[in-house]
């Protein structure tokens, strides 16, 4: 049992403990190339928010992870493929304003949405859903946009590439096919330069985009690159849950 994890404690520990901060980690459920698991987004950033709740625990930050919300938004040419669950951004605001009413009445003041998935758009959302309930600060981590990954990986790719699968391969490696079962990654780009080079922006045809639906190659990856990686992203992370438990939200800038 783990009492910052609320799958796994109970209502002894909950009604004697005075809880500041609820993390909500947030992935999807896709095909994420031939060698990981539908579930990689939603097992990566569940694990990742346990690991930095206990060393924010173990400072004396009063945590309270929820339970992980598995459906993403997806791409066109993505959502065909079979049990890629599609969620409308529409759809995720009323699962989270639901989940920020329930503990806000609560008592709750401080909450982390936690993105593991990149086609999940929430600052919107956050923007939308704030005002009503002025009293609660309202954040978003997104742990694999927070550190330099070429300090980590060799190869680029945002997604089953070299990153995700040296995730996987420390956290859950027998989930993880042999490598040589893997796709390469190869992933076609845009003809035109204005997507390119971010002028304009559309979603990917993700069928059109990737024959493995990765993006990167994943050839390289190893746990031992996940560890390290992972144990600066969860420190950094653990860190902000504390400044947040500690913090004064009528005294909030300098």
């Amino acid at each position: 049992m783990r009492p910052y994890i609320l799958e796994q404690t109970n209502w002894k520990q909950v009604k004697s403990q005075k809880y500041k901060v609820a993390i909500l980690p947030w992935g999807a459920t896709e095909p994420h190339n031939y060698h990981l698991p539908y579930g990689t987004d939603s097992l990566e950033t569940a694990k990742i928010a346990a690991e930095a709740a206990e060393k924010a625990w173990q400072k004396g930050a009063k945590i309270m992870v929820l339970p992980t919300i598995p459906l993403g938004v997806q791409n066109p040419g993505q959502i065909e493929l079979p049990f890629c669950l599609h969620t409308r951004p529409s759809t995720q605001k009323l699962i989270f304003e639901d989940i920020v009413r329930a503990v806000y009445n609560q008592g709750i003041r401080k909450l982390v949405l936690m993105n593991g998935h990149g086609g999940n758009d929430f600052k919107p959302l956050i923007r939308e859903i704030q005002p009503q309930f002025p009293e609660m600060l309202i954040s978003l981590v997104e742990w694999f946009k927070m550190l330099d990954l070429s300090e980590y990986f060799e190869e680029g790719g945002d997604h089953a590439g070299e990153m995700e699968t040296c995730v996987i391969m420390h956290y859950f490696p027998k989930l993880v096919l042999p490598l040589d079962e893997a796709g390469d990654g190869k992933a076609k780009q845009y003809k035109l330069d204005g997507f390119k080079n971010k002028t304009a922006w559309t979603p990917r045809q993700w069928n059109k985009v990737s024959e493995d639906t990765g993006v990167g190659n994943p050839k390289k990856a190893t746990a031992e690159k996940g560890k390290r990686y992972l144990e600066d992203v969860t420190t950094k992370i653990g860190e902000f849950f504390v400044e947040l438990a500690e913090c004064d939200l009528e005294d909030m800038y300098e």
